[in-house]
């Protein structure tokens, strides 16, 4: 039930976390100030309500006239055909079903009769509050499909590239395509999230821009067969991500014909209605999740078949259960592993009958007749009545009504997760202060679990509906270290409410029924609530914490990768890239414009004859004219920057201008003894190699940081907390984004970047290096059909994403071959592939639209020599402004979107990367330290990383500032940012005012001004 949620939401008057959480500056949790500051974007939750109560009704035009109304929808039931939308009677109607029992069970026992005919009446309650309470889950926190919806239009917010750029972007920039009126299909070119917050995946009930399609009857079959669950696969991932049904099942179609993100994304637009690949990965990571749910379901069927215990009715249980929660619920009592539960061990011994002869006609049940003198469980009247209990705890337990009635219950109450330290912790503490006098020997022990981190958990109380994700995340990780002991409360007033109405509803008897057998029924509900229920919903609301926190967790890995990614290269420069240390001096590498080695060295900058080192620098820098010095933020950098920062202030490299910039070095020393680094780099030592990453890394970010493990670059907080398989698989999509949607020139790329295009992977990138060594360059994008493993589907996943720059093939050019026509073997002997060039292949227009970008030229009086000139840019315009994008894709036979792409792709000026519209490393020439630094000091610095609890900004004094998330607030920010949910990422330029300034610690407050454009 979502609108008492959205209404506790909003309110906002619980004091528990005003002690507990008011660190502002480094503290990894938050106040309830912070709170405030956090939660103050679900003001905007009535949008979330509506969106779920129009899902079921998505062909309906209504539902958008009833949009603006607030969340409160008891007019909503005029619909109807959707038995589900009206949510405020549902509790109550059980009570008037109970009446219409319909048997449909085919045991012949009577309880299962009985639970079957219950379960019956209740299933459309069931799957309306299920679907309620599935989306509810992503509610909370705004960790799934409402933070999705401010994280996913926060990011591509992020990537606005500067409307002076707009008419000459080319290549997939959002705004000249909004400009034209963009409707249909194959989205623009670099979407991705370089563009305009375009229409988003939540907003798809107002206007419809695509045609939704019907799933193919024999994929539809296909499917059903495949997961044969209850409900309906497309239905259910609609009501969890709260995206139309058709868009849902257009995902799934493109899915299982095996396209990648970033070919959805940009060349099947129209068919996911402008969602972005965070939104798509999204919908495609709760399809695999039911999908994996559904395949463990038949494993479980096959099981219990296998072991005797299946019947009709536990397995139409099973098939209804929407999470693997609800499968472990049902399925723990039969796992071999686990002791025989008690309601068996009573069915065991035939009290089943007895328990269903209690329900149905109590008159006539008589306990002395069940009683066997010498049978353990039968030898007295207080024994069978003891079985007869457990069975109808067991059933209410299981039972769907029940279930969703008790968690509605809770919904309404001030459920809350409470922390506090274990008693092992305090032995533990009271053991290390007995021994502090001595030395340590568990030393190394304590570090690794320190209490004290934990502090601000002690004593730590706070609503379900109001915890943080990082607070999650802390809690759990206490609790896995054994410091801090968890539990959820709930109030007793949910127990008084579920029992009353259990007994005079739900589990009234039909028939009038002694005392002591109401007794019976009045013990199983409270012996089922709180042996059964009570951990059901412990386990329930931990499940759902820990699945939101690792969702917001990994959204924000994600965005921190994309932006590191996607900063602007710093080309047509020599590079100094200086790996520091003490011990084994400053590791130095000069890189060539074009990344090329030019010399490597090591200076011993720390040490005595400084002067000597100087002169080395000096002779190395004039010798290869080299402007540029990258240091890596590793040991003695401040050391090593204080010594450049020396020289240049004394105008030591005479008439060079020499600057230099710190950059992350993260990962920089594992890459230098990988496979890779000692295939590209086999002479060099890995010292060396390190610093060869380190200038690499702000001349081309992108290609260099793919070599290395994302999980290894620095970014976002709690790794080890969050799902190692989620986290790996959502940034190597990422990763596949930024490459894929940058483009790689085919011809001059590494095999290690051309294996994250979208299509191919390590095998595939290998071959087509193979085939370039072996032929020459590529003349164009044909011949790639002649690699070995590139078949239609591969070859269609790419095409777009690789570029033949003209420019790029003659310098590569010296050692031309002659290109065979055909290659024999794996079915392509006879295969005719031409050689000529291809101006459209420099382009980020699919070769499927070749046809329809001629046509378009011939329209507009241009040739494809022309791409990327003013003249042809003039003349796209001019016709644009005649006549509408609309008209021009109905004269040239295609939609609004493809045509947009193709404008954008015609128009790009030759070898525009997109990246060049976003920040470059900062290159400065003096230093300041942090004992400079006073409170109230404005300064200008740069987002380092983010975490769930702020932003970490480097302001240039060797450690980076926090501004606390309660510090990030909408007032503050660009409109286009206001709807993130921390708004800022790495990169990014921003005003601060010092706050506090700690230097014992290290720590830094700060206060965000604004963001600089």
């Amino acid at each position: 039930m979502r609108k008492p949620r959205a209404t506790t939401a909003k309110v906002v008057k619980y004091n528990e976390n005003e002690n507990v959480d008011s660190d502002l500056s480094f503290s990894q949790t938050v106040s309830s100030d912070e709170d405030i500051a956090e939660w103050r974007p679900p003001e905007k939750k009535p949008k979330a309500p509506s969106k779920t109560a129009r899902a079921p009704a998505a062909g309906e035009k209504k539902a958008s006239a009833k949009r603006p109304a607030k969340p409160k929808v008891p007019k909503e039931p005029k619909a109807p055909k959707v038995p589900r939308i009206p949510k405020p009677k549902a509790p109550r109607k059980p009570t008037a079903k109970r009446k219409t029992q319909a048997s449909e069970s085919p045991k012949d026992s009577a309880v299962s009769e009985l639970t079957a005919t219950k379960r019956k009446m209740t299933n459309d309650y069931f799957e309306e509050d299920k679907g309620k309470t599935q989306t509810d889950g992503p509610e909370e926190g705004n960790a799934d499909e409402s933070g999705t919806s401010i994280r996913m239009k926060a990011e591509r917010v992020s990537f606005i590239v500067s409307e002076a750029h707009q008419t000459n972007k080319g290549a997939g920039e959002g705004p000249s395509q909004a400009g034209f009126g963009v409707k249909k299909k194959e989205m623009a070119e670099d979407d991705f999230t370089f563009d305009e917050p375009c229409l988003k995946k939540q907003k798809t009930s107002g206007t419809c821009q695509g045609q939704p399609t019907a799933l193919p009857p024999n994929e539809a079959q296909s499917l059903r067969k495949e997961l044969n669950m209850s409900w309906d696969l497309i239905e259910l991932l609609s009501t969890l991500t709260c995206v139309e049904k058709w868009v849902c099942l257009n995902i799934v179609v493109l899915l299982r014909e095996e396209n990648t993100v970033p070919f959805i994304v940009r060349y099947r637009k129209d068919m996911i209605r402008h969602m972005d690949a965070d939104a798509v990965r999204d919908v495609q990571m709760i399809y695999e999740e039911l999908c994996a749910l559904a395949k463990k379901t038949q494993s479980v069927i096959q099981t219990l078949k296998k072991d005797g215990f299946l019947t009709a009715e536990l397995e139409q249980n099973l098939r209804r259960c929407r999470s693997a929660d609800e499968l472990d619920h049902v399925y723990s009592p039969y796992k071999k592993g686990s002791k025989l539960s008690k309601a068996r061990r009573a069915k065991a011994l035939g009290l089943e009958v007895a328990a269903s002869v209690l329900m149905n006609t109590p008159n006539t049940l008589d306990l002395r007749a069940w009683v066997k003198p010498g049978t353990e469980g039968l030898s007295s009247e207080e024994e069978v009545a003891t079985g007869v209990e457990h069975i109808l705890a067991d059933m209410i337990a299981k039972d769907p009504e029940t279930l969703t009635y008790v968690k509605t219950l809770c919904e309404n109450s001030y459920v809350t997760l409470q922390s506090s330290v274990s008693k092992s912790a305090l032995k533990e503490k009271e053991k290390d202060k007995s021994v502090q006098g001595q030395k340590k020997p568990g030393a190394e022990q304590s570090k690794n679990k320190d209490p004290d981190k934990f502090q601000l958990y002690f004593d730590f109380n706070c609503k379900i509906q109001r915890i943080q994700p990082h607070q999650t995340l802390a809690i759990n990780r206490g609790e896995s270290l054994k410091i801090l002991t968890v539990k959820v409360n709930i109030p007793d007033r949910v127990k008084s409410d579920f029992t009353w109405w259990c007994i005079n509803n739900r589990w009234r008897t039909k028939m009038y029924a002694r005392e002591e057998l109401c007794a019976i029924i009045k013990n199983a509900v409270e012996d089922s609530f709180k042996r059964l229920i009570l951990p059901f919903l412990t386990r329930s609301y931990r499940t759902k914490l820990t699945t939101a926190a690792e969702k917001e967790s990994i959204a924000m890995f994600v965005r921190n990768l994309r932006q590191r990614l996607l900063v602007c290269p710093v080309r047509g420069c020599v590079i100094m890239g200086v790996d520091p240390g003490f011990r084994h001096g400053c590791k130095i590498a000069i890189l060539s414009p074009t990344n090329q080695i030019l010399h490597t060295d090591v200076a011993y900058l720390h040490n005595s004859g400084q002067q000597r080192e100087a002169d080395k620098l000096r002779h190395l820098m004039i010798k290869y004219s080299c402007t540029k010095v990258v240091i890596g933020n590793g040991t003695a950098c401040r050391e090593t920057e204080s010594f450049f920062a020396d020289l240049i202030s004394r105008r030591y490299f005479d008439s060079l201008d020499v600057s230099y910039c710190i950059t992350n070095e993260a990962g920089a020393s594992i890459y230098s003894v990988s496979p890779e680094a000692v295939k590209e780099m086999p002479d060099l030592d890995p010292n060396l190699r390190s610093a060869v990453s380190i200038g690499r890394r702000v001349q081309d970010p992108l290609a260099e940081l793919v070599k290395i493990d994302p999980k290894h670059l620095g970014i976002g907080t709690y790794q080890h907390d969050v799902s190692a398989g989620a986290l790996k698989a959502a940034l190597d999509g990422v990763v596949q984004e930024c490459v894929s949607f940058v483009g790689v020139d085919i011809n001059l790329c590494s095999e290690m970047l051309m294996r994250h295009v979208a299509g191919l992977n390590a095998g595939r990138a290998r071959n087509i290096a193979e085939w370039r060594e072996q032929n020459g360059p590529f003349n164009n994008r044909e011949q790639l059909k002649l690699v070995k493993g590139m078949g239609p589907k591969t070859y269609q996943q790419c095409a777009g994403f690789i570029r033949i720059n003209p420019q790029t093939l003659h310098s590569v050019k010296p050692t031309p071959q002659p290109v065979p026509a055909a290659k024999k073997g794996k079915g392509k002997t006879g295969v005719s592939i031409p050689t000529a060039l291809n101006p459209l292949d420099q382009t980020c227009i699919h070769p499927e639209s070749y046809h329809v970008a001629q046509r378009f030229l011939s329209i507009v009086g241009g040739s494809v020599e022309q791409i990327g000139s003013p003249g042809l840019q003039q003349c796209v315009e001019n016709k644009v402004k005649t006549s509408s994008i609309e008209e021009l894709a109905r004269s040239v036979d295609t939609t609004p979107e493809t045509l947009s792409l193709i404008i954008d792709g015609l128009t790009q000026p030759p070898g525009f990367d997109i990246r060049q519209n976003f920040g470059q490393a900062d290159f400065k020439r003096g230093i300041v330290s942090m004992s400079d630094l006073q409170v109230g000091a404005v300064l200008t610095g740069r987002v380092d990383n983010t975490a769930l609890f702020g932003a970490f900004v480097d302001i240039g004094v060797g450690r980076s500032g926090l501004i606390h998330k309660s510090n990030i607030t909408l007032d503050k920010l660009p409109v286009s940012q206001r709807r993130r949910s921390l708004a800022l990422g790495p990169g990014e330029r921003v005003e601060v005012r010092v706050l506090n300034v700690d230097i014992q610690r290290g720590r830094i407050g700060l206060d965000l001004i604004r963001v600089l454009q």
